[in-house]
């Protein structure tokens, strides 16, 4: 059973964002947050801080052993741009594994998460549940993301490594092609 990480003796990992700005901002979940200072935006990648940088494209799947790898980074663009080569960011580069999103753009589509999504979907593998509804708070849609990713979120939050990580994701991507 996944338990919640005491944040109190082991805070959340702090959150960045390198922003491109290429998006609508009015849609921008990036913006929004750093409105609320969840998140810091970084302009270019020299500002950016080392960390664990969520790529879609990273050759290993985000799991709890990268709690601790320092800061989580974030790139914000829009998916039209989103290209490997956008993410020449410094860090230990981790994919997220298989998660359905709930943001009104991509409701429902496998792998198409907002920033705020990311950020929160690695939080709560990291066991920072609370940290994670936070974040999505700022959104009325975002406690749909939590629901809807229950169950893959608490079992990928209970694999020791990528390899167990991306076992599980297997079952759900099987479940998929079954139905």
């Amino acid at each position: 059973m996944t338990t919640d990480v005491d944040e109190a003796t082991d805070p959340a990992p702090d959150l960045h964002v390198r922003y491109e700005g290429d998006d609508d901002p009015a849609k921008c979940t990036a913006r929004k947050l750093a409105r609320f200072d969840l998140v810091e935006l970084h302009r270019t990648d020299r500002e950016t801080p080392y960390g664990v940088v969520l790529n879609p494209h990273a050759e290993r799947a985000l799991s709890p052993a990268d709690a601790d790898a320092g800061p989580l980074v974030a790139l914000d663009c829009s998916w039209e741009s989103a290209a490997e080569a956008m993410f020449s960011l410094p860090g230990e580069h981790r994919a997220l594994p298989y998660l359905v999103a709930a943001n009104p753009v991509n409701f429902g589509r496998p792998m198409r998460l907002t920033t705020a999504e990311a950020l929160a979907a690695a939080l709560a593998i990291f066991g920072r549940w609370d940290r994670a509804e936070a974040v999505l708070s700022k959104f009325t849609w975002g406690h749909t993301f939590l629901e809807l990713n229950d169950e893959p979120l608490r079992r990928y939050a209970d694999c020791a490594d990528s390899a167990e990580v991306v076992a599980v994701q297997q079952e759900y991507l099987d479940r998929g092609e079954d139905g």
